[in-house]
């Protein structure tokens, strides 16, 4: 297979492109087509592929990454879904928890279901908790079911059975008869999507797959069938919400597991460059054109979590989402971005997001056709922006619609319109560094003892400023910053992840049957990888056990050894291992309950791929790295000030340079405050301390 490869990030602003060949890097940005994101992706292939003066049959490894699918569930554009569920149970997605995630708000938002009531059916058929099927399933209630379903509209059909994780059965019958009825329609079980406990988190992840299923499985023929007629003939894998990918043909059956695919990312990219800065401990920060997403960075790799939420009605309201079951890159993900619209609200008071003017029309300063004011707008006229050498100079930027657009801002804030931008650029700050520290408190760490990793093509404009709020001292700007995602796409791993249900208490473990499923899981796993013929050197697997006290619904994943269950007194050392990791989480350990067992995970990863970041790293022969001075905004002393411009990839490698300054590269912006120092390091990466 050849060496060269391609990673295609698709922003809600831009979408990204970058390709190595082990030698050198190329990098491009191109505006994303939000009415078709297959077209704006297909668009920066052929063009990364002219910039590296290479044809399309020579890349042997293209990987993406979209939003496609969080984006479907956040704007509810996904398909019509038919829910059949075992009778008496067909309201599940509408009980949901039956529990306020707010007991003292009055105006309390409920997420709506995505399948509304008069689309779901009870069918008789019933397994018991211990997996025996007291009843098979009616088949001739499936497809009746499906008939009246199909009449109402539905494209796509969700199996969610009582107890199906324990046995399948019932589901697996009724899906192949669906399937021979309706060969048309799109059909999701969640056995086979997500076969875990919890009777409504599993039927929300099976209606969130078959919501986008259609969606997907459209989206990926056209991409996919549009790089082939350009002449691409390599492996087109996809990025996984874990950070690992997989191929075409898995995300087409359950595209629920790439609904964080585009965050995992950055998350890669911040957790290679803090290995290669020697920091275990950082916060990986990715501000990009709508969104801005955090993760923690923990012994050089980011936390992961086997379920969360998405389309929250309530920014850090825990239970105000719709949960998804299945194993991600553990991130906070909010509305603000460089196309976040700033406005002001019903209370007379500044806000900031979630809306976004996207790639269409864009900032204002795009001259596309946007006319409200965005942050980009704002750090524009606050001199951290050059207007003609945003992209290089591809995109030149009107500085005088930026104006036209905080005018009217600037008016219902009875400010001018410089107090105006910053005021935009600090409550951006303020709200990334509120959903920090939130995320940060929750998993129990200090942001005092962390590095901040910053990327994406705003992020460089806001990571100082937002790691003072923090307390976080030290900040890293990886080379070409402003596509660090989609570098982080070309280090992934060949991924697959399985689970299955086994509840026991840990002194009571069928060792016989827990082998038997950690082997159902391994040969599971290793169907869906990419290329099983590889496995062999450099493959890793790694097996974790979902526990829990007696008596507790949460669970803690505890990392296990390869050979569990293959020694004598294996009980003891699984409570070790559990209490340990209970007692990192939560401060805390009970003494005299017993430990159960709720469910057992097996991951296989494939061999490491070499830090791409390295080949980003270039000196360009210039006789000065200054590009002069600059009017810009300095949030040290509140004021505008002259401030440095330098050219990064003219920048001598160990010279300690001072703010306030802007540090320009192609396709981003780096903010130095006034009270920071910054040294560009023999990696290529920006090293920057705040003093203050």
């Amino acid at each position: 297979m050849s060496h060269i490869r391609v990673g295609i990030d698709i922003g809600g602003t831009f979408t990204d492109v970058v390709l190595t060949d082990d030698e050198n890097v190329h990098v491009a940005k191109v505006l994303t087509t939000p009415d078709d994101p297959a077209e704006g992706a297909l668009v920066g292939f052929r063009k990364i592929l002219a910039l590296g003066g290479i044809r399309a049959r020579d890349v042997g490894v293209v990987t993406h990454a979209t939003t496609l699918v969080a984006n479907a569930l956040v704007e509810r554009s996904g398909a019509r879904v038919g829910l059949i569920t075992t009778a008496g149970f067909s309201d599940t997605l509408e009980l949901a928890r039956e529990k306020r995630f707010d007991l003292y708000d009055l105006f309390l938002e409920i997420p709506s279901p995505l399948v509304p009531p008069d689309r779901c059916r009870g069918v008789s058929e019933r397994t018991d908790a211990d997996g025996n099927i007291l009843s098979e399933v009616d088949l001739e209630e499936v497809l009746s079911a499906a008939a009246e379903l199909r009449a109402q509209g539905a494209q796509s059909i969700a199996i969610n059975f009582l107890h199906a994780p324990m046995n399948p059965m019932n589901e697996e019958v009724a899906e192949a008869a669906l399937r021979k009825r309706y060969p048309e329609m799109w059909i999701s079980r969640s056995s086979g999507i997500s076969p875990e406990i919890g009777e409504y988190e599993r039927c929300s992840t099976v209606a969130a797959n078959a919501y986008v299923q259609p969606l997907v499985d459209r989206y990926m023929e056209k991409l996919s069938g549009g790089m082939r007629k350009i002449g691409f003939g390599g492996r087109f894998s996809i990025m996984l919400s874990t950070g690992g990918f997989t191929g075409v043909e898995s995300v087409r059956r359950a595209p629920i597991r790439v609904v964080e695919s585009g965050p995992a990312g950055g998350a890669l990219a911040a957790a290679q460059v803090a290995r290669s800065c020697g920091k275990d401990r950082a916060i990986g920060f990715d501000m990009g054109g709508t969104t801005a997403k955090i993760c923690l960075i923990r012994e050089g790799e980011p936390d992961t979590a086997n379920s969360f939420e998405v389309s929250r009605t309530s920014r850090f309201q825990k239970g105000s989402g719709l949960p998804i079951l299945v194993p991600s890159v553990d991130l906070v993900e909010i509305g603000a971005g460089g196309g976040s619209i700033a406005h002001v609200n019903r209370m007379g008071l500044a806000q900031v997001g979630p809306g976004s003017a996207g790639s269409n029309p864009g900032p204002a300063c795009y001259g596309l056709g946007g006319t409200e004011p965005t942050v980009t707008d704002a750090n524009l006229l606050l001199g951290y922006l050059n207007p003609d050498y945003f992209l290089g100079g591809e995109m030149p930027l009107s500085v005088q619609e930026a104006e036209k657009a905080l005018e009217g801002l600037a008016r219902e804030l009875s400010v001018t319109i410089e107090n105006a931008a910053w005021g935009v650029h600090e409550l951006v700050s303020e709200q990334m560094a509120s959903a920090a520290k939130v995320h940060i408190a929750e998993k129990g760490a200090d942001p005092r003892r962390f590095s901040l990793i910053a990327t994406g093509g705003a992020g460089p404009a806001h990571a100082c400023h937002m790691a003072r709020k923090l307390h976080v001292r030290r900040v890293v700007f990886p080379p070409s910053v402003g596509v660090a995602s989609t570098v982080g796409l070309l280090m992934a791993r060949s991924r697959s992840d399985a689970v299955r249900a086994y509840v026991s208490d840990v002194d009571e473990i069928d060792w016989k049957r827990a082998h038997r499923l950690l082997g159902e899981m391994e040969a599971q796993a290793l169907s869906e990888i990419m290329a099983p013929e590889e496995k062999g050197k450099g493959w890793e697997r790694a097996i974790t056990a979902d526990m829990r006290y007696r008596g507790q619904s949460d669970t803690v994943a505890v990392p296990l050894p390869n050979e569990v269950g293959g020694l004598p007194g294996e009980e003891a050392g699984m409570k070790k291992f559990f209490e340990d990791a209970y007692l990192l989480k939560f401060g805390r350990k009970m003494e005299g309950v017993p430990v159960e067992v709720a469910a057992w995970r097996i991951t296989l990863m494939g061999p490491k791929v070499d830090n791409v970041f390295g080949g980003l790293f270039f000196m360009e022969e210039r006789e000065t790295f200054s590009k002069g001075v600059r009017r810009m905004f300095d949030d040290v002393r509140r004021e505008f000030v002259e401030g440095e411009v330098y050219d990064r990839y003219a920048l001598p490698v160990g010279d300690l340079f001072s703010g306030p300054a802007v540090i320009e590269e192609r396709e981003s912006t780096i903010v130095i405050p006034g009270d920071a120092v910054f040294v560009k390091d023999k990696s290529g990466n920006i090293r920057a301390t705040l003093e203050g």
